[in-house]
């Protein structure tokens, strides 16, 4: 977590004046420090704009307006290509012309999309930046909206989760995670919390919008018997770990822990083999690995090991019967670091941990390794798109394209459309697939799309096909249409924190 003097150098990210269809630099949560806007994001900034205003002034509508809309974002995207290169399959034609963008858009808009990496905060959280930094925009008068008006967490996510995730993305199925720490009131949200919102949403809908998690915390006093009870008692979807133990206060974490822990994780293990014959999801253990860049490991050189991915191949060996979801990929250079990144697969081919986590199947032998792309693919497709494309590359030619499974990590970065529609577009570059024998990721609804955006999660969750039907008739997509027709339209805003 950041320090109070470090988000005091920053702003909230929905204060920016500037609603581009596509973040034009970093956004983060209060997890780690965002980086300053890079040259290139500037540049990208700056086009956005520019053909914003003249496609807008060409249709006869405000920029903002411009920027709700199917050509808006595809404007977005050309801005793109123009500055990292023809990475993204859209043309200035799809910009400058509503009617055959929205014709596009109307035709994606059914795509079956499982997101199964979302947040939002619980409203009594003690971690109060943002609500802080809500206030403090009211104080001065930069919104007058939010002047005198005491700020909450449900004003700021909970009351838009649910509109961006479900209204204003072609998303159709979402799962509410988390993350605990040491300090029970330091948890995003407590188990039982993330339980009843997914019933509250399933109940709305009258179908099975919303999977959930429960944080489980090896070593810490009971940790076992917790899981017991809410195995018994919530009936979580899938259990998920942090193997750095407290990743929100770092600087309390005296329990982390490896996967590969013969005494303290089998028996765990165990367990969900016993449990996942009843309810088979629970064979899926969903760890948080990688998000630690050289000025983390500065500062907490003890937890390093425990955020690589070295402890990965003997738990998926030995217990062949579950599912290991490493999420973020294990990608290590968040924050400013990711250039570090893209110069390190330049120099070597490889990506600190992406590529240790991609070679696993092969060395190991094991086929029950999947690599999740919340936080990484949103960051990387703003900051560097050829990183982005390395690193689907290696995790499709590695894990196989039905081991990647789609996560946005949102509400942090907004609504999840611009990274729907990233991926829809994104192309591995032609010089790429010949030099490291990447294969191309295909077209929006092809095999290989499909399969990251939800067919894979599908199968992991047993997910019928009779379920996805339901979708189509329930409250959920009739509001939707509803939106669709009257509403205002997606707000293009950010949630979180970013440099001045």
């Amino acid at each position: 977590m950041m320090t109070p003097d470090e988000i005091e150098k920053l702003i909230p990210a929905e204060t920016a004046k500037f609603r581009s269809p596509i973040p034009t630099q970093a956004i983060s949560s209060d997890e780690f420090m965002p980086s300053i806007q890079t040259p290139k994001q500037k540049e990208l900034e700056k086009r956005i704009k520019e053909l914003g205003s003249r496609l807008a002034k060409h249709q006869g509508v405000s920029r903002r307006r411009f920027f709700q809309g199917a050509a808006g974002m595809a404007a977005a995207f050309v801005a793109m290509n123009e500055t990292f290169g023809p990475l993204y399959g859209v043309s200035h034609a799809e910009a400058a012309t509503p009617e055959l963008a929205n014709e596009r858009a109307v035709s994606l808009k059914s795509q079956f999309i499982m997101d199964m990496h979302t947040h939002y905060l619980r409203d009594d959280t003690r971690l109060e930046g943002f609500v802080r930094s809500r206030e403090a925009v009211g104080k001065a008068a930069w919104n007058p909206a939010l002047a005198g008006k005491p700020q909450t967490l449900d004003d700021l996510k909970f009351a838009n989760y649910f509109k961006e995730v479900f209204l204003d993305s072609d998303t159709k199925v979402a799962l509410i995670s988390g993350s605990g720490s040491e300090d029970p009131r330091d948890w995003f949200l407590t188990n039982e919390m993330k339980a009843q919102a997914r019933k509250t949403v399933n109940q709305e809908a009258g179908t099975k919008r919303m999977f959930s998690h429960a944080i489980f915390m090896p070593g810490t006093p009971g940790w076992l018997e917790k899981a017991e009870a809410d195995y018994e008692n919530l009936k979580p979807d899938s259990f998920k770990g942090y193997t750095i133990g407290d990743n929100t206060n770092k600087q309390l974490s005296t329990h982390p822990w490896r996967l590969d822990d013969e005494k303290l994780l089998y028996p765990f293990y165990e367990k969900l083999a016993k449990w996942s014959k009843t309810q088979p999801s629970l064979a899926n253990v969903c760890v948080h690995k990688g998000l630690y860049p050289p000025s983390v490991t500065q500062q907490y050189p003890h937890l390093l090991p425990y955020a690589k991915v070295d402890d990965v191949a003997k738990a998926a060996k030995d217990w062949p019967q579950l599912n290991f979801v490493i999420y973020h990929s294990a990608f290590r250079y968040t924050g400013g670091t990711w250039d570090e990144g893209w110069q390190q697969f330049r120099r070597t081919g490889r990506i600190d941990w992406v590529t240790d986590l991609a070679q696993i199947p092969q060395k190991a032998g094991v086929n029950n390794v999947y690599g999740d792309l919340g936080q990484i693919f949103a960051q990387s497709t703003i900051a560097e798109p050829r990183l982005c494309a390395a690193m689907l590359g290696q995790l499709i030619q590695g894990l196989g394209s039905d081991h990647v499974v789609w996560g946005t990590d949102a509400i942090w970065t907004g609504s999840p459309q611009w990274q729907i529609e990233a991926l829809r577009r994104l192309e591995i570059p032609e010089d790429m697939q010949k030099k490291y024998g990447f294969s191309p990721l295909g077209s929006a609804d092809g095999p290989v799309k499909r399969a990251i955006f939800g067919d894979n999660s599908a199968r992991l969750y047993h997910f019928t096909q009779a379920q996805r039907s339901a979708l189509a008739g329930d409250k959920v997509a009739l509001a939707k249409f509803s939106y669709d027709e009257f509403g205002d339209g997606r707000t293009n805003l950010r949630y979180g924190y970013m440099q001045a």
